[in-house]
């Protein structure tokens, strides 16, 4: 028996598919996009490595390293990122 699957195209933003309130499903995706950054720069390294360079503690980098997302502001991020050197610019635009 073959069943047809329903395909729906997603927002481009995977909290706002799965429900979240439009305000916080963008707060999530901002967070989730410079976490990915900070895991991206921290490959290769020691977690002690990378918790040195981000100027956190290693536990905190772990936590980054788990995703836990709620663990961390867009502040944190931030300055975590600056820490290493690294410049994060900000684009606004007009919602769809």
């Amino acid at each position: 028996m073959t069943e047809k699957l329903k395909i729906t195209r997603g927002s481009g933003n995977v909290f706002l598919d799965v429900g979240f309130p439009p305000s916080e499903a963008e707060n999530l995706l901002l967070r989730a996009q410079l976490m990915s950054r900070v895991r991206d720069t921290a490959r290769g390294m020691t977690q002690r490595e990378a918790a040195k360079r981000f100027g956190v503690t290693q536990p905190r980098l772990n936590d980054l390293l788990r995703g836990r997302i709620d663990k961390f502001s867009l502040d944190a991020l931030v300055n975590m990122l600056a820490h290493a050197g690294m410049r994060v610019e900000l684009k606004i635009k007009k919602a769809a």
